[in-house]
This record gives C-alpha cells, structure tokens and sequence, in this order.
C-alpha cells in the first residue's frame, strides 16, 4: 500500500511505525472474514481494511470526525486479522496509533470521558475495584436478573504453598483477577509446587497497564508498567526464572512492554528483558514433566475450551492449553469457530455493550453445544464474562488441573 504522510507526522516515532505498517498491507480483505465485528455489522469500515484505510487517510491529513472514531473503537483489538493476514500487518499497532491521533484531533463527549476516566480510576486499583464488587456481591440476591449476572459469587481463596524450591517464578497478581477469582493465582502456585517451582507474587506489581492504554490513558498505563518493572527487577536479578501469568490478557500486554518503552533510555534493556522472560502459564508448564501431577489414568471431567483472542491471536499459543489439559485426562468438547472473540475485550464489554452481548451470546451457544459440564478459559476478563451469560460453572483451566493432581496426592 502507497502512503503519502503528511510532514507533521511522518518523521516522528509514530510515522515511522505506521508507515511500516501501511506498506505491509496488500488490501486483500481476508482480514474480513475472520473480523467479529464485520461479521455482525457487514460493515467496511468495521472490519480491519476499513478501519486501516480511515487510519492511513487520516495520517495524510483527511478530516476526523466522531464517525471515526466510532469505527475505530468498534474494534475489540482481538487480533484475529493479525493470525488471518498473509502479509503479516501488524495491525493492533497501527490501531493504537490511529486512536491516539484521533482523541488529539477531535475531542470525545463528556459523557464518554467520563466513562473512561472511571474505568481508569476503579479497576487497576484493587484497594477501589475490591470494595465496590463486595458491595454488589452483598446485595447480589436483590438484583434483578439482568444485573445478577453481571456480578461474580464470590470465591475463598484456598492455600498458597509455601514450600521452598531452588527454581522460582514470579506471577502477576493483577488488579480484578484477586477480587473476582482468588482461587487462580493459588491453584497455579499448588501446581508449580508439585514440579519443584516455588511461585512468589512480589509486592509493589499491580494491573499490567492494559486497561488504562485501551481508555485513553496511555501514560498512565506507563506508569504501571513502570512500577511492575521496577517491583520484579530485583527478582530478575536474583535469578527468578519467569514471569508467569494466568491472564492471558495481561501475558500479551506485558510481552509488548518491550515494544511500548523501545526508546525509553531508562526502561528499554529491562522492558525487553521483561517481556523476555513473560510467560502464560501454558508455556511454563509445555516444557515441564507434567507426569508428576499424576492425573490421566481415568476420564477427567467433560468440558468447553475457551481459548481467549490474548492467547491465541496475541501470544500465538494455539493448541497448548487443550493438550496440557487431554494429558490430564480431561475430556474437551467441541466449539465451533472458537477463533472468534467472546466480547469480554478488557473494557469493550462495558464501552460497546450491544456489540459485546452479541458476541457473548453466540459465544456461549458455540460453547455450550457440545453439552459440556464446565467452560474453562485462560483470561479473567473472558471467564467473567462468559459466566455473565450462562449457568454453567466457569473455571480457569489450571484450576481443573490442580484439582486433578490435587486428586491423585489425596
């Protein structure tokens, strides 16, 4: 694709890259076939091409308009276009540079501000996010429907190992994912211990900077990222072997770190040696001998694999989490076109709820259709949402494999 910038932006940091990434594309459209969005909305400028050619036309000095904008922020950032496209357009870049441009040139409405502002001032904070979800939990029972099933039963959290190991990982705590499913983060660190891997949740490391930098807030999504740099460096120093993470969401923000702070003289060699040694927990445990949990000798329970669009379009870790969970003994069932995004998308499913919904319905449907007992996914955000739209228990999958090592030991 021929670009012609315009000279305000096409020597900057942010030219550069979004020219790269405008060549890159041949404007096929086979994006488009795999674009939830497009595919409810049948709309070009709601599917990747489209939104691409708004971005390239406004890079060369085309006028912005809320229409604009609205078609770009239709865009749940799945990256389903990036596993899809033959040339390799690194698409999700491009878009936050469009975005960003976007909210500079034309001012977003008072209500939406605010919107996002109080999205970025509740849920990266857990001393905020915690409290408020008690309080809907409390009066859960005098909800009505629609709202009840908004609102997580809440969970106890169940042992953390203290057992000391010569290997260890670090693990991101995160900022819902304590409040609405506590049990995750000690489910993952019952199963390293079983594998000689102590799992330490380092003080000072909070949100991983992904919902501010998708509600306008990059610089302070920055600061996150910063901060979690700075609290896990020590560690890195000391020899901790990974970062694990069991949202898959946050694995695929952190792994960008290395890109988001390339040209930042303090933070770059430690960004990218962050992102380096970022890990789902999938991948720490392909690589370990996992016939040490035991498990497998009996049919396991019969579930739905959720393989969230952070996992498997942004990490490009397809087919990990299903074989880890087979060798367990665990029966999956069908879903079919699981590429396609849930609608949960950070805060998408709260900013775009008629298109959210959508997608949850047909998600749920697709899930549901092999009579699974359970859905297992890899991403709070995900299992939060899809537990919204059915009465089927929702699990992240280390939680079932703890509970089948958990089994054997007894």
């Amino acid at each position: 694709m021929q670009t012609a910038l315009t000279d305000s932006i096409r020597h900057t940091p942010q030219g550069i890259e979004a020219d790269a990434v405008l060549r890159t594309c041949v404007h096929c459209g086979m994006c488009n076939a795999t674009c939830p969005t497009y595919q409810l909305l049948g709309d070009e400028l709601d599917g990747p091409r489209g939104r691409i050619y708004l971005i390239k036309q406004m890079l060369e000095g085309a006028t912005v308009t809320h229409r604009t904008l609205t078609h770009l922020d239709r865009c749940l950032t799945c990256r389903n276009c990036e596993t899809t496209c033959p040339s390799g357009v690194q698409y999700h870049k491009l878009l936050d540079i469009g975005r960003d441009i976007a909210e500079q040139r034309i001012k977003r409405t008072r209500l939406d501000r605010f919107t996002r502002w109080m999205l970025r001032a509740i849920i990266p904070y857990p001393a905020r996010f915690t409290p408020l979800l008690r309080m809907g939990q409390l009066f859960r029972p005098l909800l009505p429907s629609f709202l009840k099933r908004s609102v997580p039963r809440r969970q106890l959290a169940s042992p953390w190992p203290m057992t000391e190991h010569a290997r260890q990982m670090l693990v991101l705590e995160g900022c819902a994912q304590p409040a609405i499913a506590p049990n995750i983060n000690a489910a993952t660190a019952r199963v390293l211990d079983r594998l000689g891997i102590r799992l330490v949740a380092v003080s000072g490391a909070g949100c991983c900077g992904a919902a501010s930098h998708h509600t306008s807030g990059v610089e302070q999504g920055l600061e996150f990222a910063r901060n979690n740099i700075d609290a896990w460096w020590p560690h890195i120093e000391s020899g901790a072997e990974a970062i694990v993470m069991t949202a898959s969401g946050c694995g695929s923000h952190v792994k960008e770190y290395v890109h988001l702070f390339e040209n930042h003289p303090a933070y770059a060699a430690k960004a990218r040696r962050v992102s380096d040694l970022t890990k789902d927990i999938s991948e720490i445990l392909m690589n370990e001998d996992l016939s040490k949990l035991g498990g497998g000798a009996e049919p396991g329970p019969k579930v739905a694999f959720h393989s969230p669009c952070s996992l498997q379009h942004g990490q490009k870790l397809n087919g990990i989490v299903e074989k880890i969970l087979c060798q367990a003994g665990v029966t999956l069932t069908a879903v079919p076109d699981a590429h396609l995004c849930c609608g949960s998308a950070g805060t998408y499913s709260i900013l775009n709820k008629n298109l959210s919904q959508q997608l949850l319905g047909n998600k749920v449907t697709a899930l549901e259709s092999g009579r699974p007992d359970a859905i297992v996914t890899a991403n709070i955000g995900c299992l939060a949402h899809i537990q919204s739209g059915t009465t089927l228990p929702v699990r992240h999958w280390i939680e079932v494999l703890d509970d089948g090592s958990s089994a054997v030991r007894k």
